[in-house]
């Protein structure tokens, strides 16, 4: 018998063994280029990179854009979250299909797509125009890009909040005599509060990462990302590493912030 459990807890530590090989594989793909960049790049460069007025300017603007964009998530997705968490309808499986659409789609062909709808002679674009707000060439542009590509992260996260949360808690709630707005705000919703934070954060980390939709439909002003592509195409690696080091330490000590505040969240 001792023999069959150590023959067992053989294979098992090989079987861990290995996959934390594998595991190491990966994580070092992910960590080794940000590392080399990181430490490659003289510290008086980045120095100079953030005293370029343009590159703080377009830093903060992604930081402000994609901050916005996290709320406006949070808002219009986390119903959305509950409904696919706590509802059977006809054609779910479409409504599922389309929240994760914006995860298959090229984010420059989104741009274009979303320059049909919010350009200056698409539906919204043109209707909007009228009152004076300009997706071309503004925030407004840059957040619906951050927004077309980040909102299934949100969506997501908040679904599975939902779907963790023991329905028999709500029943009971009901069945108490609590009306169903009163289930969501009182016991739904800061029971999965955690997972839309989660989602949130998310959102705001893969926004401010976002290129490709924004440089379509807003070119200018421009973004950390865009501004960055455009010192690599005029100045080399040299001067568009500098910017992206910079960046790139803002949004981790910004995404470790938020992350720290999740986890306190979490514990309390």
């Amino acid at each position: 018998m001792n023999s069959l459990l150590d023959s067992k807890r053989f294979h098992f530590n090989w079987l861990v063994l290995s996959f934390w090989l594998f595991s190491m594989v990966i994580l070092g793909f992910i960590i080794l280029p940000l590392i080399e960049m990181l430490f490659e790049q003289p510290l008086d460069m980045i120095v100079k990179a953030a005293q370029m007025p343009d590159v703080t300017n377009s830093i903060l603007l992604s930081l402000e854009a994609s901050f916005i964009t996290a709320i406006i998530a949070v808002i219009f997705g986390t119903p959305l979250s509950y409904i696919l968490a706590r509802t059977q309808f006809p054609y779910k499986s479409i409504v599922e299909a389309i929240v994760n659409l914006p995860l298959a789609v090229p984010h420059t062909v989104a741009g274009i797509a979303l320059l049909f709808v919010f350009g200056k002679t698409g539906p919204i674009g043109h209707i909007t125009e009228r009152f004076g707000i300009s997706f071309w060439g503004t925030i407004f542009g840059i957040i619906v890009g951050m927004l077309f590509v980040s909102s299934p992260y949100m969506i997501n996260s908040a679904r599975l909040g939902f779907e963790n949360i023991d329905i028999r808690i709500e029943k009971a709630a009901r069945t108490l005599g609590a009306t169903n707005s009163q289930v969501f705000f009182h016991i739904s919703l800061p029971l999965a509060f955690r997972s839309i934070l989660s989602g949130m954060v998310l959102t705001y980390a893969r926004s401010i990462a976002e290129f490709g939709a924004v440089i379509i439909l807003a070119y200018h002003p421009e973004t950390a990302p865009v501004k960055i592509y455009e010192l690599f195409l005029t100045g080399g690696l040299k001067q568009s590493s500098a910017a992206a080091v910079l960046l790139l330490i803002i949004t981790i000590s910004t995404f470790i912030l938020f992350r720290y505040l999740t986890n306190l969240n979490k514990k309390a």
